[in-house]
């Protein structure tokens, strides 16, 4: 990659919330977009919206649910001739009123296939376009959330359940009807999204251990700081939507605009202190103004390497790749 070219970024969930305002921070540092979302018409008026330059992004479509989607992205990127020096897994769904789990096409959990499954396909098939850049800091980044790191005051709330993914029963027997949970229980919606984002950090964890060493590739996740107003509670109760950026605001101190937790997305995606691998990057709980990040611990779960293992080989099976 020449010297006067942008660094390419593609960020999955960008049409809206951290993602959308991650591609802002991520535009404005000099970096050319990949705008990576399902409605791509909604994309481009966000980004209008939010002044988004002309020529700092492109628009592709992707949906992480639907492994055919997943890989006519790789295809059609590839085919527009960038080199990537960094790919953001951004994107995620949170439906906790559901009374049945949805599913997508292939009849996966619909949470587990987006969050983690479709985005852990993403990985690896673009682990190629990284290898084969010639961009001096390549990075792999992954976005946590403080509700499935019971390590943290936010993940030790049991409500409804905290994340555990057992023995990865459900994946075992095929995570499909009637199986709709990791571990291979009765269906909760919220833990489905917790556990989703449990397995992101041991997937990050696990393209260190695998890759790091032998391609230079820095991988990294991070947890940007309490974003209660953001478009992923749309699904929550009204109430609920109310109230929570008050008492994030208010109370915990833990709340962080959509606009900072943008900053923070294209901070670990390009910053030059952020290129340390196997790191959660992380702000705290209680924000305070010039804090700098941290090294976060994640819980033991998070931290079993053979577990790591295992769930790495079942999604590679659940997903085609094996």
């Amino acid at each position: 990659m020449s010297q006067d070219q942008p660094r390419t970024v593609i960020v999955t969930g960008a049409s809206s919330g951290v993602g959308l305002y991650g591609a802002k921070a991520l535009a404005d540092r000099g970096c050319h977009v990949i705008m990576a979302c399902r409605d791509l018409p909604k994309t481009e008026q966000a980004a209008k919206a939010l002044g988004m330059a002309d020529g700092s992004y492109t628009i592709m479509k992707l949906d992480l649910a639907e492994f055919d989607s997943v890989r006519a992205f790789v295809q059609n990127f590839r085919e527009s001739g960038r080199q990537l020096s960094t790919l953001v897994c951004n994107a995620a769904v949170y439906m906790p009123q559901l009374k049945q789990p949805a599913r997508n096409s292939d009849g996966y959990e619909l949470s587990v296939a987006t969050n983690h499954l479709g985005h852990f396909l993403l990985c690896n098939l673009m682990l190629e376009d990284l290898q084969n850049s010639t961009a001096a800091d390549k990075r792999l980044v992954i976005l946590g959330t403080v509700t499935a790191n019971p390590k943290e005051v936010g993940g030790k709330i049991p409500i409804p359940a905290p994340p555990d993914l057992g023995n990865l029963d459900g994946f075992e027997a095929g995570f499909k009807s009637p199986v709709a949970m990791i571990d291979g229980k009765t269906f909760k919606p919220g833990k489905a999204y917790k556990d989703s984002k449990l397995c992101n950090i041991l997937t990050m964890r696990e393209l260190h251990r695998r890759f790091h060493a032998g391609t230079g590739i820095t991988f990294n996740s991070f947890y940007p700081g309490c974003v209660a107003d953001t478009p992923l509670f749309r699904n929550a109760p009204k109430l609920f939507q109310v109230i929570f950026p008050l008492f994030q605001k208010n109370i915990t101190k833990g709340y962080v605009s959509q606009e900072l937790a943008g900053d923070r997305l294209a901070a670990v995606a390009v910053d030059p202190g952020f290129n340390k691998s196997g790191v959660y990057w992380s702000w705290g709980n209680r924000q305070k103004t010039g804090r700098e990040a941290f090294d976060q611990e994640v819980s033991d779960e998070a931290m079993d390497a053979n577990k790591a293992v295992r769930m790495w080989e079942l999604s590679e099976q659940l997903v085609g790749i094996a």
